[in-house]
């Protein structure tokens, strides 16, 4: 019996302009996504596969865009209801969670040797690779859960799964983006997120471009023996069948176990994914931006466009559609993601940064943050080997020759690092904010060099601060690390050398003003 359809049935969770949060459906999200702020659930694999989810819906409903004048007009002019409301009403029997022929995104002919429980859909609570602190789901004896957790969590796996290297099935991999930072734009509302996200395609990419609903399930026999292809686009992309999946509910409609294998492994490695960001590997090509144990933002000129098209194409999308219109320039963006060691997950990851305005204007905006970042970096090398000289006269305590590697650990454990980031951190949202179409460039330079200069200085001083009420190796350690002392000082003097130039350049320009 066909039960609990996506379309119809409430299960997308969204927060709305007037702060009321509900869960609607599919139906009910698109048609009044102008008045929802936003789609958020407690999970950034939900929220980023919901969005991705809504947006291959869309571009199978509208057979487009096709090219920046229809992304355009559709942006100017709303979506057209009519054209959705006609494609899902068309698609309406492939969107049953529980269903004979074609349960939503599950191989209905998938008899597993052992049903899993639900848990291994969620990160959150999967056992497998990301057992999480504070988490009491026993996974060998779960309760049941909503069909509507069920669905979320079910999009989530599809898109973010890893490989573990073995499957009921042949082995297929990785999700195409599942270790990627996720880009998306934020606009005014729901209707205007979607459309800034919404990249064209040509024509007839877009005409081949079937997401998972609109194919046939795959065989457990095709599964078994390798199914493999190529993508066909960006729908075919944000609905990938990584897992061949089917569900089993109790009489309530409430999921209690699955069938769980390998699905569909991608043949088309080197496509673009719009909503990601790249760099040129010098042994591998070009890669996706990932998140690190440091904060994305100190890689964060790699998501602004320039001439190497490295950037997410969404941020470029985006741009061309509100240059004529910045009071609907998206003014943040949400970065979403998880990072791995093979097939267990270390941690997934939301964070917003504002866009900066200037992107509307000005081209050389990347290579002026990346020149921003890389100040830092330059001074927290200083600072850094000011730490290793101190963390090497500590550990020898007298005549001892510390091990390298000692050291190293020794520094990675010292407050000064973290102390000097977490300074520059918030700093740097701030110059995000400050990057406006009239902004100038060397005024924004200047107040972050100043910025770079005073965390370097503070950071040190709180270290040396800090030691003068230690042990006597520790106050010995810092008297002796002279090497640390000049290496901050040269950094100081150089940063005052160029804050000096930039002043007395700003002084003859308004003098000539």
């Amino acid at each position: 019996m066909s039960r609990f359809n996506l379309i119809d049935e409430a299960w997308i969770p969204v927060r709305k302009l007037d702060g009321e949060r509900a869960e609607l459906s599919i139906r009910e999200v698109l048609l009044q996504a102008k008045n929802i702020a936003a789609i958020e659930d407690a999970s950034p694999l939900v929220t980023a596969s919901l969005h991705r989810f809504l947006l291959a819906v869309l571009y199978r409903a509208l057979e487009g865009p096709t090219d920046i004048d229809q992304a355009k007009a559709w942006f100017r002019d709303g979506l057209p209801e009519d054209r959705i409301n006609a494609y899902l009403d068309r698609w309406r029997d492939r969107f049953w969670l529980f269903d004979e022929k074609f349960p939503f995104f599950q191989i209905p002919d998938f008899q597993p040797k052992t049903w899993r429980a639900w848990t291994v859909l969620a990160a959150e609570h999967n056992a497998d690779n990301a057992k999480v602190l504070f988490d009491h789901i026993d996974v060998t004896r779960p309760d049941a859960v909503p069909p509507a957790a069920a669905a979320r969590w079910l999009l989530a796996t599809q898109t973010f799964s890893v490989s573990a290297g073995k499957s009921e099935l042949s082995h297929t991999g990785t999700a195409p983006s599942a270790t990627a930072v996720v880009v998306l734009p934020l606009g005014r509302h729901l209707e205007d997120t979607l459309l800034l996200n919404l990249a064209p395609q040509n024509r007839a990419v877009c005409a081949d471009d079937l997401p998972v609903w609109e194919r046939k399930p795959e065989s457990v026999a095709s599964l078994k023996a390798g199914a493999k292809r190529t993508i066909a686009g960006y729908a075919d992309r944000y609905s990938w069948r990584t897992r061949s999946i089917r569900l089993r509910g109790d009489q309530d409609g409430n999921v209690t176990a699955l069938a769980f294998a390998s699905g569909v492994e991608n043949a088309s490695k080197d496509s673009i994914d719009p909503m990601l960001g790249y760099r040129i590997d010098d042994k591998n090509g070009k890669l996706p931006i990932q998140f690190r144990d440091r904060g994305l933002w100190r890689d964060f000129d790699s998501l602004l466009p320039d001439d190497t098209k490295l950037a997410p194409e969404v941020i470029e999308h985006a741009t061309a559609l509100t240059r004529h219109d910045r009071s609907r320039f998206p003014r943040s963006i949400m970065v979403l993601g998880q990072s791995n060691s093979k097939a267990k997950i270390e941690f997934w990851r939301l964070e917003r940064f504002a866009l900066p305005e200037a992107l509307l204007s000005n081209a050389s905006i990347r290579a002026e943050i990346h020149q921003l970042l890389a100040d830092a970096e330059a001074n927290q090398q200083a600072l850094w080997r000011a730490c290793k000289s101190f963390a090497r006269d500590l550990l020898s305590r007298g005549e001892r020759v510390p091990d390298g590697k000692d050291i190293g650990r020794f520094v990675e454990q010292m407050p000064v690092s973290a102390a000097y980031w977490s300074t520059l951190e918030a700093a740097f949202h701030d110059v995000l904010r400050s990057y406006t179409a009239e902004s100038d460039p060397d005024a924004i330079r200047l107040a972050w060099l100043k910025t770079v200069r005073s965390a370097l200085l503070d950071a040190w001083r709180r270290h040396a601060a800090s030691v003068s009420v230690s042990d006597a190796w520790a106050i010995r350690a810092l008297v002796r690390a002279e090497d640390a002392k000049d290496a901050i000082n040269a950094q100081r003097e150089k940063l005052n050398r160029e804050i000096q130039q930039y002043e007395t350049y700003k002084q003859s320009q308004e003098e000539t003003a």
